[in-house]
């Protein structure tokens, strides 16, 4: 079994999910509402924009969708956690997702990580990284 992170956009999908591409690699694949078989029942506002959308590169997985205007809701209450396995891969991801966001807590060192941080993206996602490596392995 996995979990995974489902991510609801306001129009703006596409651009989130290239902005994740390029932070995180991976492969991406997306379907728009148009030429879908839901293509009838949507308002023309909603034929450009995303109805599914995967990335994925087999350590990950993260999928998310546009949805109508009178059905989304922004974010909250939950975050999306990325694990690292070293302290320079944290940072990196740190460094490029968290670009143009609010950053909550910069990372760094906790008791229980080498290196933790919390931020909310340019497009509202909050997401939290957490280094995973052994408190004593990093210097």
């Amino acid at each position: 079994m996995q979990l995974t992170p489902y991510l609801s956009f306001d129009g703006n999908c596409a651009d989130a999910f290239a902005f994740y591409h390029a932070c995180l690699g991976g492969e991406l694949e997306a379907m728009p509402y148009a030429g879908s078989p839901m293509a009838d029942e949507m308002p023309a506002v909603m034929q450009d924009r995303i109805m599914h959308v995967s990335l994925s590169n087999g350590t990950f997985f993260l999928m998310g969708c546009d949805v109508p205007p009178s059905v989304y809701q922004a974010p909250q209450g939950m975050q999306v956690a990325l694990q690292c396995d070293d302290l320079e891969e944290a940072q990196r991801r740190f460094d490029s997702l968290s670009a143009d966001g609010q950053i909550s807590m910069p990372l760094q060192a906790t008791f229980w990580s080498t290196g933790f941080a919390m931020f909310t993206d340019r497009f509202g996602i909050q997401w939290m990284i957490n280094c995973t490596c052994a408190l004593d392995t990093q210097a």
